[in-house]
């Protein structure tokens, strides 16, 4: 029997927008936050004011209790900003602070109605929480043929979607909208589909160009016009690192509010593009026209983080609010871009000098941590693994021919000895 809190909010969504509620998956429609004991926190927080007996942690002083040995490595902070659980939405502030962000660094999204974001434990448990509330069994999943192979298990081993790829670039080396479309519109007798965009591109490192960014929107709102119900999905884990010939915001700031059967999301974080992925901070935000919705949705998704992890770490939204908080932030941020920059720049130029036209050609790359070359006459699998075991190089093997290479931790000095020693690693086996 369903739970009447999540009866109200399919009810709430029903009556501002029935196409979002008809993307819900069956799980999606159960979910609820449970007016239970973090409820019941929350109002003694405002009300307590003698005892606050109410939550499980442990107090001192009026302080959360913690070890001296843990805290003299943390001593920048009060101890309230570390050990006390987090609100499973997030830190507000952070939330806050994020959202503002969004704003200022994707002019698209004037004017546009999103939600606060929500703080999740990264990007993949903000997918992970995407697949629950939207993916039932056999709902088709559209990606390109260069995907990161994580989604696989997120959205297919997990909930049972049926994946259907795209080739991702046409043999001139441009990405392939046209492929894009046909395979969207391909699924329109289920009525709701899946397209995930992942932009700068794991495994590739492209991003597509403002003409690209209009057709794919195009692409979409064809699609939603012809009656399908679609779930737009903006993975931007590598948001930011654009280097050369491509868009500069999220195709999320695009999409969002575009048509009645189009929801979008975006997933992002501070784990790559704030140079702390340890720290496992990330975002999920919703566009909808609707407030109701935006609130309801948010109550679903807050519902399936309660159920798993509780909430996220409040000791790395609390380092990653300072930062953002820094007035030396943007500084020091642009500062490893331009080395990022600086590195990608040196891959096309060591690559395209000819050298090694016998062994491979590469695929775009303008952004992002990555390249991938194709290999022209031996197998990827046994090209990485030779590479691993004569010369101690280390490169991710994808498919037959696929070789991603990851310039992100390479030092520019050090990026035409790594592609001579793959180069000579493809001679060894011809």
């Amino acid at each position: 029997m369903m739970n009447p809190l999540a009866s109200n909010l399919n009810k709430q969504i029903q009556e501002e927008s029935s196409y979002i509620y008809e993307m819900l998956s069956e799980l999606g429609k159960q979910l609820y936050y449970p007016k239970g004991i973090l409820t019941q926190t929350a109002e003694a927080k405002q009300k307590a004011s003698r005892f606050n007996a109410t939550i499980g942690i442990a107090t001192e002083e009026g302080h959360p209790m913690y070890l001296p040995v843990l805290q003299e490595t943390l001593s920048f902070y009060d101890p309230k900003e570390l050990y006390d659980y987090a609100p499973p939405a997030g830190k507000p502030e952070l939330r806050s602070i994020w959202r503002q962000k969004l704003l200022l660094e994707n002019p698209s999204l004037k004017d546009k109605s999103i939600g606060n974001p929500i703080v999740t434990n990264a990007l993949t448990h903000g997918l992970s929480v995407i697949a629950d509330m939207f993916v039932d069994r056999d709902d088709p999943l559209i990606l390109p043929d260069k995907y990161w192979g994580n989604y696989s298990m997120i959205f297919g081993v997990r909930q049972g979607a049926r994946i259907v790829t795209y080739p991702f670039f046409t043999d001139e080396g441009k990405m392939n909208i046209s492929d894009l479309k046909q395979t969207l519109l391909a699924q329109r007798e289920q009525h709701k589909a899946i397209l995930l965009l992942n932009f700068p591109n794991n495994p590739t490192g492209y991003t597509p160009d403002e003409a690209d960014a209009d057709e794919i929107v195009q692409t979409v709102l064809e699609a939603a016009e012809q009656g399908m119900n679609l779930i737009v999905v903006s993975d931007d884990a590598y948001f930011g690192l654009f280097y050369e010939n491509s868009l500069s915001e999220s195709l999320f700031a695009r999409l969002a509010n575009i048509h009645p059967r189009v929801l979008a999301i975006k997933v992002d974080g501070a784990t790559k593009e704030e140079y702390v992925w340890g720290f496992r901070v990330g975002f999920l935000t919703f566009a909808a026209e609707s407030p109701a919705v935006l609130a309801a949705l948010e109550q679903k998704a807050l519902g399936i983080i309660r159920g798993t992890i509780s909430n996220a770490s409040h000791p790395s939204q609390t380092f990653v609010l300072h930062a953002l908080e820094s007035p030396d932030f943007q500084t020091q941020k642009l500062e490893k871009y331009n080395i990022l920059a600086a590195r990608a720049r040196k891959v096309k130029q060591v690559l395209d000098s000819g050298k090694y036209d016998d062994a491979w050609s590469y695929y775009p790359f303008n952004s992002g941590y990555f390249m991938c070359l194709k290999l022209k006459s031996v197998n990827a699998e046994q090209l990485r693994k030779h590479l691993l075991e004569t010369y101690g190089v280390g490169v991710i093997s994808l498919g037959e021919t696929d070789m991603r290479v990851a310039f992100s931790c390479v030092e520019e000095k050090d990026i035409k000895e790594l592609f001579d020693l793959i180069y000579q690693g493809a001679k060894d086996l011809t």
